[in-house]
């Protein structure tokens, strides 16, 4: 990072150009851009792609003896390529030519990605370069590349090459390599206007239309050449303009491209190819459209505000690129776009493209800041719903039960075979038996309300999705007779690594406690749902979905009865049987392997299995301590009528934690979480691991296939809820802060329940500044101490220092505030 509104790469390093591609990727929701180099093709260095949310296309194969179909989010037609040459000389990126030094800088502050090169050509002749790129954040449908070429010690021709190239394919990750890749037919590649060519595409199975039509033009001396560009046809499906101009030695000559996209999934669109041209036509000229779209990004700075003061300053330019990055999958543009989170952004191909359970980790941002966008996440996965009904009928079920990875149309995506790149053979994949995914949209959605108080939101959308989720997890859990408790068997948990157990056959584990503890939970939630509708509401959701009356009793009293595998120590067996497998030689593997992360890929190799282990992946069990606080877990298992000891969370911890190869960049940001309020040093360790997630690359090249989104979410999140103990439950913003003092003072801004509010943390205290708002006063809780807080109102809540007891909060009104709130104890 350069500063904290920069990230700089000096050089060219061929072995890590595919991490800087995936990093300086520009998007706004709609569609996004790798950054890559705009005169290369793909190859083994470099790889252009661009990816539009929710376009999907399925192709089939043989692999491993099986046919297997796999549905991919599509790489788009290139919009970026461009080339010049001196003179008679090669073209850049063709042997012949050199990059004598280079730099990219994103500038997060204004969503440029800019390029500054010198090119030497096999004739001496040394060419400036200097490009600014941009996705456009309001008018979705645009980018743009903008050239500056100026000749150092030369005169003579300058030509320019300018393309649309539809000859892509996906080839972005290794291990997809070998099944079928070319998702997209060419329809048409024109000239169209005076100064545009045409480019429209046709997948192959979805039949989504896609079109791009592009306008270059060209200055020199400050001034338009006048030339239109002579169109030609390099090759099939790849269109462009030529451009010569004659220029000295120190002259300027500026190339303007701009490019729309549109699709036949667009609203209000028939004729992408019509909308494109018709698009382009509107457009002012490059400045123009460049400072309009540098005015939004300034917007949504500020309503992403945050701040760090002190001597960990360092960590705020990493928490502005993971805001950027997920302000580029996810904005306002998504809001009319049906589409949900991928796991790996806009940004590559990793499980390609699919919608997994990563929005549990971004929710969070976006639901204290721009709700709308949560809430049309929400939307996706209740449009979905008539195929998770679907898939829960199939497997003999009541409700909705959602798959483990999601694209176009809610089925299961998930594969059935699974190459392992260490040993070449595949096996068998079971990752769709994590049935939690329904329970993560159903916590999404409860939350969704806590954290905006959005009652029509809860009523049209959110209490379907709830209660259809309640039904499914209630018609999946069987009495057992002998516990007289409920019993969930045959899923996997967040884990990954134990898909059965040994020697056996039979898929999946039993009484996962994640799934099972969260499906307790949910029970209760169902039953606060049905209570907070109104009844006409109530009476008409039950009607329509038949709710039968004996279903909520059910619900009830899984709720107080769900097994949980809880040793007397209090561990919380990861699941039944647990407690029987063998302690992996954890020591031995870390000296015979550099990285042991994919711990079950290693295994595998060896002819082994991590089934015979008690190793997981990631948090699994520890997921709990994530998702709830230690009083509410606590009234969860109280329900339940199991008692903890006073130790045992962070037993578990220190149980799990050792046991454990963090194996995906989220079993970070869960240990940060955990560990935050008993050890602090390991908690702030992992805390910069995930912040170094994607900028390091830490699990070994997996960045250059997309980022993680739910880790950099993660990230912000652990500053603004875990550090702050944060939560929204209860119609109460809670605060428990465990405020690592090195870390300096934390400022951001949020908004809870239509108040806009600044939370000033310290290790002297929080501070919350309600803006100004017509809405009622809300409550916020420090430990116990309860405020009434209302519009243009301040209150501080100071924290013990020293072994000393902090004071009693201070409320403070400001002048656009209607009155002092009171101060009392909680009800």
């Amino acid at each position: 990072m350069a500063d904290s509104w920069t990230v700089r790469f000096d050089g060219l390093d061929p072995d890590r150009e595919g991490l800087r591609e995936a990093l300086c990727t520009l998007g706004n929701g709609y569609v996004a851009t790798r950054g890559a180099l705009p005169e290369y093709d793909a190859g083994g260095v470099h790889y252009p792609g661009t990816y539009a949310a929710g376009c999907y296309n399925r192709l089939t194969d043989c692999a491993g003896g099986s046919t297997v179909e796999n549905e991919s989010l599509v790489n788009l037609p290139n919009w970026l390529p461009l080339t010049f040459r001196a003179d008679d000389g090669p073209w850049l990126g063709r042997p012949g030519t050199e990059i004598v030094d280079q730099r990219h800088e994103l500038d997060l502050r204004r969503g440029l990605l800019i390029r500054t090169a010198r090119i030497r050509d096999r004739a001496g002749r040394i060419t400036a370069m200097v490009q600014r790129r941009f996705v456009h954040v309001r008018h979705n449908h645009v980018c743009g590349l903008q050239t500056t070429l100026t000749p150092q010690n030369w005169v003579g021709r300058l030509t320019v090459r300018s393309d649309l190239d539809a000859a892509v394919a996906n080839r972005g990750v290794a291990r997809y390599r070998g099944l079928s890749e070319q998702h997209l037919t060419v329809l048409r590649t024109e000239p169209v206007g005076a100064e545009g060519v045409l480019c429209l595409v046709e997948t192959t199975q979805s039949q989504i239309r896609i079109a791009q039509a592009g306008r270059t033009r060209v200055r020199a001396a400050g001034r338009s050449t006048g030339e239109k560009g002579e169109v030609y046809r390099a090759a099939p499906g790849r269109v462009g303009q030529t451009f010569t101009v004659d220029v000295s030695r120190g002259q300027q000559v500026i190339v303007d491209k701009l490019v729309t996209v549109h699709t036949s999934r667009d609203n209000a669109v028939g004729d992408p190819a019509g909308a494109a041209v018709e698009r382009l036509d509107w457009l002012p000229d490059f400045d123009d459209v460049l400072n309009e779209h540098t005015q939004v990004w300034a917007q949504l700075w500020r309503r992403f505000r945050i701040t760090l003061q002190g001597p960990e300053r360092q960590v705020l330019p990493a928490l502005r690129l993971h805001l950027f990055h997920i302000l580029q999958t996810v904005s306002e543009n998504t809001v009319d776009v049906d589409a949900g989170i991928p796991a790996r952004g806009l940004h590559g191909e990793a499980y390609r493209g699919h919608v997994l359970w990563d929005e549990l980790f971004v929710f969070p941002v976006l639901n204290l800041r721009m709700p709308a966008l949560s809430r049309a996440l929400l939307r996706y996965r209740h449009r979905r719903l008539p195929w998770a009904r679907a898939a829960a009928r199939a497997g003999g079920h009541r409700g909705a039960m959602y798959p483990w990875q999601s694209g176009s149309d809610g089925r299961e995506e998930s594969q059935h075979l699974h190459l392992n790149p260490l040993s070449g053979r595949w096996t068998t994949d079971t990752t769709r038996l994590q049935r939690h995914v329904g329970l993560a949209v159903a916590y999404n959605a409860w939350h969704h309300f806590q954290a905006t108080g959005d009652r029509e939101f809860l009523s049209r959308y959110g209490a379907e999705l709830i209660l259809e989720i309640t039904r499914f997890f209630a018609d999946l859990a069987e009495y057992d007779h002998g516990r007289d408790r409920y019993v969930i068997r045959g899923v996997m948990g967040p884990d990954e690594f134990h898909t059965g157990y040994p020697d056996t056959e039979r898929q999946g584990v039993d009484n996962n406690a994640y799934t099972n503890l969260l499906t307790a939970w949910l029970m209760r939630r169902a039953l606060d749902v049905l209570e907070t509708l109104r009844p006409d509401r109530r009476a008409e959701l039950a009607e329509t979905i038949d709710i039968g009356a004996g279903e909520p009793r059910r619900w009830e009293d899984i709720s107080r009865r769900m097994y949980v595998p809880i040793r007397p120590d209090g561990i919380i067996d990861q699941f039944e049987g647990y407690a029987d497998l063998s302690e992996l030689d954890w020591d031995g593997y870390r000296r015979r392997y550099a990285d042991i992360r994919r711990l079950d890929r290693i295994l595998e190799s060896e002819g082994d299995s991590p089934n015979r282990y008690a190793a997981s992946k990631q948090a699994d069990v520890l997921m709990l301590f994530y998702l709830f606080s230690a009083d509410e877990l606590a009234e969860v298992l109280d329900r339940l009528g199991y008692r903890l000891p006073s130790d045992a969370i962070p037993k578990n911890i220190e149980y799990y934690l050792a046991r454990t190869s963090h194996g995906s960049t989220l079993s970070a940001v869960v240990h940060a979480w955990v560990l935050a309020r008993n050890h602090r040093a390991q908690a702030l360790r992992y805390f910069v691991e995930v912040l170094d997630s994607d900028l390091a690359d830490i699990q070994g090249g997996t960045t250059a296939e997309g980022v993680h989104l739910a880790a950099m979410a993660g990230s912000v999140d652990l500053l603004q809820r875990c550090f702050t103990g944060l939560e929204t439950r209860d119609d109460t913003l809670l605060l428990n802060p465990y405020w690592p003092r090195h870390l300096g003072t934390l400022e951001f801004d949020i908004r809870y329940r239509q108040h806009p509010l600044t939370l000033r943390v310290s290790a002297a205290g929080i501070r919350v500044e309600a803006g100004t708002s017509r809405q009622p006063p809300i409550r916020v809780c420090c430990r116990g101490e309860t405020v009434l807080l209302g519009p243009g109102e301040v209150v501080e809540f100071p924290l013990p220092r020293g072994g000393k007891n902090a004071s009693r909060p201070r409320v403070v009104s400001s002048p656009v505030s209607q009155g002092v709130a009171a101060v009392r104890r909680p009800e």
